[in-house]
């Protein structure tokens, strides 16, 4: 089981068939085929089910497929830190963050880490707050922007907390003038993102006794805030979320604060890696000069 195997196998579960696979790694779709034949019986379970648009993984070859994923990092740990003792600096940084992370924190971070690094791969996957945690679990990707909580294996660093507001179109003002009560949420449709329901959002909108019934959806937050002024309905987004958005809309707070964690999670062994740690430090640097009132204790 040498680790080209490995290399095989982390491209099929990435490329979903053996002929992108094959494209991925510049070799034969039956050089695939062999390669994963051969894992397969030395390990002596399938690994895949093949199907008509591609293969997934078998229950036991999701098992296996974290420690793969690690042997594999690891390697890539050794050549870092030999390029690294030989002066070279090379490497390579795989980043997974959500849509708002990715539009106000990476531009910076990324800028200032090639600066300082530049012979070193950064790729960035924009998902959403589950799918980076597992992916991360798995060492396919080495760090990760999430939200409190996460699954108990990661590292997991707390950032800061990230107000909720409630976006209104503009013509609309609380009863009170200055927060978003129960009467001014009573019977009012609200049109959000599907994943955060079943985080912050929902523990603001629960709070209020809002049904499901009265919830829409949208894609991204930039197609809320413009149907919130088009007024289709209300929004609930973070402060973060916010930055680089447009609209006619009114932003109001909740007569009971509310707010979500960020946070950075990593992999027990890829965040040993010498241009993940520097990675790392790069990002807690941004946070602390851009937030250095809000920055929760673990990460001061």
């Amino acid at each position: 089981m040498s680790n080209f195997s490995y290399q095989v196998f982390r491209a099929v579960v990435t490329e979903k068939t053996f002929i992108r696979a094959a494209a991925a790694l510049n070799v034969t779709p039956s050089a695939i085929s062999h390669s994963v034949s051969q894992l397969e019986t030395a390990l002596g379970f399938p690994l895949f089910i093949r199907n008509r648009t591609g293969v997934e993984l078998t229950p036991d070859g999701r098992q296996v497929l974290p420690t793969v994923q690690a042997i594999l990092n690891l390697e890539d740990q050794l050549t870092q830190i030999a390029d690294n003792i030989n002066g070279q600096n090379t490497g390579r940084v795989r980043l997974g963050a959500f849509s708002s992370v990715s539009t106000n924190w990476l531009p910076p971070v990324i800028r200032q880490f090639k600066a300082e690094t530049p012979k070193v791969d950064v790729s960035v996957m924009q998902g959403g707050f589950n799918e980076i945690g597992e992916q991360v679990r798995t060492g396919t990707l080495d760090i990760g922007f999430s939200l409190l909580p996460v699954e108990s294996s990661l590292v997991v660093v707390p950032l800061l907390k990230d107000p909720i507001y409630c976006i209104t179109p503009r013509d609309f003002t609380p009863k009170n003038g200055k927060t978003m009560t129960d009467a001014d949420m009573n019977k009012q449709t609200f049109i959000l993102q599907q994943g955060d329901y079943d985080r912050d959002t929902k523990a603001a909108l629960d709070r209020y006794q809002v049904s499901t019934n009265s919830l829409n959806y949208s894609i991204d937050d930039q197609s809320i805030l413009s149907m919130v002024e088009a007024g289709l309905g209300f929004g609930v987004l973070p402060k973060l979320a916010l930055q680089k958005l447009t609209g006619d809309v009114n932003v109001w707070p909740f007569s009971e604060p509310f707010a979500r964690t960020l946070c950075l999670v990593t992999n027990p062994t890829t965040q040993k890696s010498p241009s993940v740690e520097h990675m790392l430090t790069v990002i807690a640097q941004f946070v602390q000069k851009t937030y250095p009132d809000n920055l929760m204790p673990a990460s001061r």
